[in-house]
Formats: C-alpha cells, structure tokens, sequence
C-alpha cells in the first residue's frame, strides 16, 4: 500500500459497508436509500467495465483492480504483490517515473493502491475534467510499464521501510502482519503475510518484476471501474481508445488451487515481542468464502461483536468487566475460505487468560441466546448509516462496485447485498454462530512481553521509445461551495446551518472554545478527559444507555477536545436528527461525570499511554511539541500524562465543564439535506431551554478568572523557545522517527493562505518536496509530511518521517536543507500550480462530506472568522504568488530557529547525530510521560 494501513481491517471494511442495509425501523429512509445503477461491457480483449454516472459534484473516481494479490506471491517471495504495486507507479513508455502525482495531486486530486490478499486495486479521485488523461495513464502502465534497476532497488527500500513501521515499529504490527496468517491457515498462501519480510524482500529481483507484470497485469485480468461526472458515450469511447488496443496476451492466468482443509481441532500459539507494553489475544475461526450464502449472517455478527460503543466486546469487555482495554472483531472474508477473528488487548493488570476467557463467553453467549430483535435492528440502522456515509463519494460508489465484482463475482451484489442484509433473523446469527464458532474450529494466539518467555531456547522465526504526451484536461468545472445560515438564540448559542444535497444524512457538531490549551499547569488531559466523559453518560443516562441510544439511531457520537476548541458530534440519518439532537443537547450540558467511568476512562488512558511510549512516531510528535512550546499553552499532552491523568478529579471535570460548556460561547453547526429553516428549528427546540450563566465567557477578556479558563488569550502565549536538538533514546525500537518543528503564525493572520501553499511545497502530500526527497530520491522512508496548524495563540510546524534507525542523522539533515533551500529561493510557477491544485482538491473532498463541511466551519467559527471564508479559501490560495511562499519561509521556518526530535535506538546512530549537532540532548520516553511504569528488562533486546 502506497500511503494506508496494509491488512485485513481494509477488505472487511469494504465488505462490511458495500453489504449495509436497514432494519425495519429505518423503513422510513430505505426508499431514499441511493441504488447504483451500474453500466457493464466486456471488451474484446478481456477487461471488464463497469461505470456509474453521478453528477452531484463534478469529481470522478477511476479504480483498476488485477485478481492478483498477496496469495500470488511467488515462492520464497512474500510481500512480492506489494512491492510490485509500489513499482507500478514507475516508468512506463511514455510517463516518468511518479507521473501518477502529475495527473493526479497535481490537479487538485490523489491517487493511491491497496494489496489485499485477492486482488491488487489503483484509484485515482480527479476533477471530471481529467477523466481522460487518467484513462490514458491507466493504459500506459498496463500495457507498458518499465522498471529499471535503480527505480526497483529504491522502491524496494521504501517498502521495507514499511515493513518497519508497520510490523517493527509498532508494539502490535506483527501480531496482526504476521502470527495470526501464518498461525491460521496451513496450506493456503494466505498464510503468507501480504506485507512480506525483509529477507523475502532482497531476495526479489528486477526479472521477477518483469515476470510478474507479464503474468498478471493483463486486460483480462483487470476490472476497472468509473465512477462520477462523466457523459457514458464519451467514456466509452475513450477507454476504446486507449485500453481497447491492449492486446490479450496469450496462456492461461495461473490461479491458486491450494484448499484450505476443514480445521479437525483447536491450535494454540504463544508469540512475543522484546518491549510489548500490554498482551494481547486473537482467536480465529475459519469460514467460509465471501460469496457464500453464511456472509450476511458473518457481517451481521461483526458488527454485533464490534460496532460501536455498546457493541458486545467493548460494552462487557472493556466497560462491564474492564479486562481489555480494547476488544473487536471483524469478519474477513476472501475469495476462498476466510477467517472470523475475535481479539482484544488486555486491561493493565490483567492476564491473556482473562481475556480469552471473556472473550470465548461472548461468543459462547452469541450461540446460546437468539440476539434480541432490537439490538439487531440497532446494528442494521448503523450499516445502514455506514453505506450511506460511502456513497456519498465517488470513490464510495466505485469501492462498493469494485468490491463486489472482483470478490462475489457480481456487480449487482453492492445492490442486492442490502435485501440480504436485512433479511438476516436472530436465528440466523445463532446458527451461523453454531455452525463456525466451534472448539475444534478455533485458533488462539496469545502474545505477550518477551519476559514472559521460558527460559527454553526460542524457536527461530520465521531501450527508449518515442514519447507521447497524455491527452489533455477537458473543460474546468467550478465546485459549489454551499452557503450557511446562523441564527443567534436567545441564550446566546450560534445555530450555524447548512444544506447539502444527495444521500440522506445529517451532521451536527456542538463546538466551544475552551480546549487543551486551557489545561491547568498540573492537569494536562482535563479538557480532552472531560469531552470524553460527556458520551460516557448524563443524569438521566448510563453510558450504555448514551451508546445504545446514539447507535439505535443508526448514528454515531464522538466528543474531545482539540488545542482550542472542545466538541461533541453526532452523525445519524436526517430522519433521525430530531432525537438525535435531543441526546447531543443531554450529553453536553447534563454529564454525570459518574466516578466509575472516570476511573475506566483514566484506566484505558493509561494503557493507551503505555502502547504510545514504545511507538517512536507518537513519541517524537510529543517530544516535538514540548520543545517549540515548553510551559506554554500547548507545550504539554493533549491527552494528558500518567501523572496528570491520575491527579484529575470529578471537581476538576465539573469546573472544567461549568466554566467552558455555556450557550453563550458555544456554536452549534449542522450540515444536512433539510432546508437551513428546519435545521434551526429543530436546534432551537433541543438547545433553547440550554440555560445562559449570569457571567461573561472567560473567553472574551485576556486572562483567566481563574485556573481553569475557557481560552486562553493571544496575549498569554509567552515568548518562543530557543531553537534545541533533543533524542528520545528508546533502546530496542524497530525505526527511528524524525521530527523537525516550530512554531508559527495565528489562524487570523493574513498569510493564512499563504503558509498552507508553503506547507504544500515543502510537505504537504505525497508530491511535495520533503516526500520526493526522502522516500523517492533516498527511499529512506515510507514517507515524509509536514503540517502547519495555524491556531488560536500561534502555529505549529511539524515535519516527521520514520527510517531505519542508522538514516536518521541523514533525514534530520535533509529536512533542515530543504527547508533552507525554501527560504532561499521561490518556488517556480510549474510547481507552484500543482501544489495549489493539491490544497483545492483537499477542501473540495472535506466539502464532499457532512463531517468535513461541519470541520471546516467549526475552524472559521473557532477563530472568529466570518463564514464567508469558506468561499474566499480558494482565491486567496490561487492569489499567493512564489516570492510571498520564500518570504514565509524566511521569516517562520529558520531552520537555526526550529526544533529538531529524534526518536529512536540511541547507540545506532547518536554518535553521528553529534557530528552535526553537538549540542544534542538526550531523554528517555518516561521522562516525557511522567509517572509511565518502568518497561520490562528484556525491553533494551532486539524486537521479536
């Protein structure tokens, strides 16, 4: 995968929203439920086409899926899938190498590719304009990709940087990456991790790249999909164009003939990692494939197992008997026999025994006792939800599409699925739990800290061609950006409403100002602890009752706090915003702060907190933070430390809400398909009995009345801190994370506009200077980004990138030189342009959907900035000419004025960090997280 999480979470993520479908309760939407209506041709050469016309925007989505994927791998060569699609964005006849970003980020878009365990997908989302050049690109590298030794040698690099990352670098990567494949099946190539190994990756050569491609990538083997702003004769005639000469190679496609055997008993593993902060436990039982009769029944009991907070797991796991401190399940369906997996990562304190017991209680209790009618119909309303929240997109839509040909076989299954779906009884659950969740039908791994392990010996682990141009861009289509309507109450609350169009969906977020910035000096946590606790029950609600409440409503709640604001959002069927509201208006201003929920919040704080201080990225953004900040406002964790957490009190949480949570300097903002009117009405009756306080908001004078205020003032940010260079020495880690920060300008300022286009250049996305530099030129990392958040009482500038831990003195260093090189020089008009388009085509996509349009008029009414904003972000960033971009550059981004973190195994590379830097200081991750328990003594090994 080129940019996202590589593993099974993806697939059963498609399969689980392209099979969405209501209960009976939610009949009154199910006719305004959006049917795809789906165009299908085969071309005499063999690809499949399917097309789905949509004008709501004018955006389109193209997808390419090739049955090939990690089950394809050649011998001796895991991971072989997913390098190759990496290297699919090199040279082909006639595009350079990372042509794709051209077409695509360039012009306001984004590209990306998933390797799954059946197929490999590539998906670009453009403006519609540039459906053509991007069905011609889709072509070239078909038919003609070339990849030489050196593109091959550096892609290879970053992939196994990947590997580090995902699998070395994280506490839990290679418990899902790696034990739980290998351990669950025997003889199907699904056992092999889809992300590979190191060795395997070597191992691999430029003739097995041309191979691979020869065997596999063939229009007989590809399905694309197109879907959005498109007139169907002229994209016909295009992909006759340019995907119809490709010819048919010759042979038969290999495909694998391996059968997964019947399972004839229960497999025990035990697998550790050197510095596992918590243990974990997965249990497996194999199913059968995704296109068989039991996969309703499968995603209905995944959901029931695992959606939301009063799904089963986290309701009597983490909650209830307060085992786990995280607990799921997902239904993982393949093309041929697939796994259901039940896991959970244990509460501090508690044993693997603990939580398999639980775990196996649930399932045992799902085969014993019929689901109650009610909770199924709450499961089905929130798939129905969740279907609606993907087909507001493009890309949705041709997911959706994609992922019922190439894994059922059938187009028309991401239509049908939704009458299967609802169709599916509690007798169904039980017996499909009766049939699979069987003892001698059960895999259980348990994964603990590497001191747990016996002292017995550990087992050993496993020619240049006449260029053509590409067509171009067809005529430019200008975006809608929707206009709001606010409405002030007579208590004071902001009612900001807006409506869109298309699927029936509804978005509400209750927005005040007070944030993390507002933590007292000895309470870091205390905003973020108090938002959460808001959904964690209210006077005349338990928690399960909140959770229960939301989810029947086919809907979902969230609340914390960021660095300036604090909020609570709900999601829900616009059917279903009345009561919605009325439970939004509960949570945020009656929360019971019940002391027992504080206690399990702080508990899975504290464990999330362990899990954070052996992930090197997560440390370094900490770290990072710190140094550009120190004791000011922001200089502390957002969600608190061991010490803070356990010094916040239930007066603490009161004062907090008292203080910050008032009428009078809160927004309420709604997005919608309702007409603004009704919206406002229906705010007006769940928040107009919202009582005023007597006092002004703290927010609007310049200091604090008192230890807990609402927002802090400008005025009070402090001075800037000197400019350091600090290691976090955390021995044994599998990377090492890089971060270069600053501190920057306000949301308010003028140059707003202007630091988003130079953070654009600089780090901004896959195709900015940074990511092109490390991870394409160097292939030191999967990749490098950099961050401007402008905030209330100043910006913050964050640059990362994890590598191996002997290239982090070589990223550190290259960082701050192309920062340099910024301030010095311009940025040309060629490469100013795309990066514009990028950020265009970034707030478009957040427009696309309910929650984004809420996120970015939350941001303007954060910062008191007039709504009007909205239409003007576009033309102000088109207005920022080169020179503005090197004057910020100079003046905000002095590399001699920033920080610079790393993060990693100090005796690889500190030494020649030193050279550079001799000023370095070097602390330990228990220094940054006070009162964090000591990590085990085996800790300061290698990883397992």
């Amino acid at each position: 995968m080129r940019h996202r999480r590589l593993g099974p979470s993806l697939i059963a993520a498609l399969t689980l929203t392209a099979a969405a479908a209501p209960a009976a309760p939610a009949g009154d939407v199910a006719g305004q439920l959006p049917t795809l209506a789906i165009r299908h041709r085969t071309l005499s050469n063999g690809l499949d086409v399917y097309s789905v016309e949509d004008h709501t925007t004018p955006t389109v989505a193209i997808q390419v899926s090739y049955r090939v994927g990690s089950k394809d791998d050649p011998p001796g060569r895991s991971g072989f899938a997913h390098l190759f699609e990496h290297l699919m964005f090199k040279r082909t006849r006639n595009m350079p190498a990372e042509m794709m970003d051209r077409l695509t980020e360039d012009v306001g878009g984004w590209n990306d590719a998933t390797t799954l365990d059946d197929a490999t997908l590539f998906y670009e989302v453009v403006p519609s304009r540039y459906l053509e050049p991007l069905l011609w690109a889709e072509a070239e590298r078909m038919a003609t990709l070339r990849v030489d030794a050196a593109s091959f040698a550096a892609e290879r690099g970053v992939v196994e940087e990947e590997y580090r990352q995902r699998v070395d670098a994280t506490p839990y990567g290679a418990l899902y990456a790696r034990f739980l494949p290998e351990s669950a099946f025997l003889v199907h190539p699904y056992r092999r991790p889809g992300i590979g190994s190191i060795n395997d990756l070597e191992s691999a050569t430029l003739e097995d790249v041309q191979a691979f491609h020869h065997t596999y990538y063939r229009p007989d083997n590809a399905v694309l999909v197109v879907v959005g702003d498109f007139a169907p004769q002229q994209l016909d005639a295009w992909v006759d164009r340019y995907l119809g000469p490709i010819p048919r190679p010759h042979g038969t496609l290999p495909r694998v003939a391996a059968v997964e055997p019947p399972r004839d008993g229960e497999r025990r593993f035990v697998y550790y990692h050197s510095d596992l902060p918590l243990p974990a436990v997965a249990i497996d039982f194999l199913v059968p494939p995704a296109a068989d009769a039991s996969a309703p029944a499968s995603l209905v009991t995944e959901a029931l197992f695992s959606a939301g907070n009063s799904s089963r797991l986290n309701e009597r796991l983490v909650h209830q008997q307060e085992v786990a401190s995280e607990a799921f399940a997902w239904s993982y369906l393949l093309q041929d026999a697939g796994l259901f997996v039940v896991a959970g990562v244990a509460a501090n304190g508690k044993a693997p025994a603990d939580v398999e017991r639980a775990l196996l209680a649930e399932v045992d209790r799902l085969k014993n006792e019929p689901v109650p009618v009610a909770e199924l119909d709450k499961v089905k309303r929130q798939l129905l939800t969740g279907r609606l929240l993907q087909l507001r997109r493009a890309i949705g839509k041709a997911n959706a599409v994609s992922n019922a040909v190439v894994l059922l076989g059938d187009a028309e299954a991401a239509n049908a699925q939704l009458a299967r779906l609802l169709a599916v009884t509690p007798a169904d659950v039980q017996a499909y739990a009766q049939r699979f969740f069987r003892e001698d039908n059960r895999v259980v791994l348990h994964y603990l800290s590497e001191d747990a392990k016996p002292a017995a010996p550990a087992a050993v682990e496993a020619a240049a061609d006449k260029v053509e141009k590409p067509p171009g861009p067809g005529p430019a289509v200008a975006p809608t950006v929707p206009q709001a309507v606010e409405r002030r109450l007579p208590n004071g609350l902001r009612v900001v409403a807006v409506q869109t169009q298309g699927v029936p969906l509804t978005t509400a977020r209750l927005l005040v100002r007070g944030g993390a910035a507002a933590d007292p000096a000895d309470r870091a946590g205390l905003a973020d602890l108090t938002a959460r606790l808001l959904q964690r029950g209210t006077a005349s609600r338990s928690a399960a009752d909140v959770a229960t409440a939301v989810e029947s409503l086919g809907g979902s709640l969230d609340s914390a706090a960021s660095w300036d604001g604090s909020s609570a959002t709900v999601t829900v069927l616009t059917a279903q915003l009345a009561p919605a509201l009325d439970l939004l208006a509960d949570v945020v201003e009656h929360p019971a702060f019940a002391a027992d929920e504080l206690d399990k919040l702080r508990r899975e704080r504290l464990d999330q907190l362990s899990v954070d201080a052996q992930e090197p990225g997560e440390l370094a953004a900490l770290a990072a933070q710190r140094e550009v900040f120190g004791a000011r406002p922001y200089g502390h964790a957002l969600g608190g430390t061991p010490t803070s957490l356990t010094a916040i009190g239930r007066d603490d949480l009161r004062s907090f809400h008292t203080r910050v949570y008032r009428p009078d300097d809160a927004a309420l903002i709604i997005a919608g398909t309702l007409a603004p009117e009704e919206t406002i009405a229906a705010a007006t009756r769940a928040f107009g009995g919202w009582p005023r306080p007597r006092t002004r908001p703290s927010s609007e004078g310049s200091s604090a009345p008192t230890a807990v205020r609402s927002a802090p003032s400008p005025t009070e940010a402090g001075s800037a801190q000197p400019a350091s260079v600090l290691v976090v020495d955390l021995p044994g880690a599998g990377q090492a994370a890089v971060a270069v920060a600053g501190e920057t300008m306000l949301r308010r300022d003028p140059r707003y506009a202007a630091s988003q286009v130079l953070n654009a250049v600089f780090g901004g996305g896959y195709s900015a200077r940074l990511n092109h530099e490390v991870r394409i030129e160097r292939a030191l990392s999967y990749g490098a980004i950099s961050r401007l958040d402008a905030r209330r009482l100043g910006g913050y500038f964050l640059a990362t990138a994890q590598t191996k831990n002997p290239s982090a003195p070589e990223v550190a260093s290259v960082m701050l030189d192309l920062l340099a090189a910024l301030a010095a020089t311009a940025p040309p008009a060629d490469e100013l342009q795309p990066r514009k388009a990028a950020l265009g085509g970034d707030f478009n996509s957040a427009l696309e959907t309910t929650t984004g349009l809420v996120g970015q008029l939350g941001e303007l009414v954060l910062h008191d900035l007039p709504l009007s904003e909205l239409q003007r972000y576009l033309p102000a960033v088109e207005a920022v000419p080169g020179e503005a971009v090197r004057t910020l550059a100079a003046e905000e981004l002095r590399p001699a004025d920033l920080h610079l973190v790393v993060v990693g195994d100090g005796k690889i590379f500190l030494d020649a960090l030193r050279q550079r830097f001799p000023q370095l200081r070097v602390t330990t991750a228990g220094k940054l997280l006070p009162g964090l328990p000591a990590p085990p003594a085996a800790a300061a090994g290698g990883r397992g």
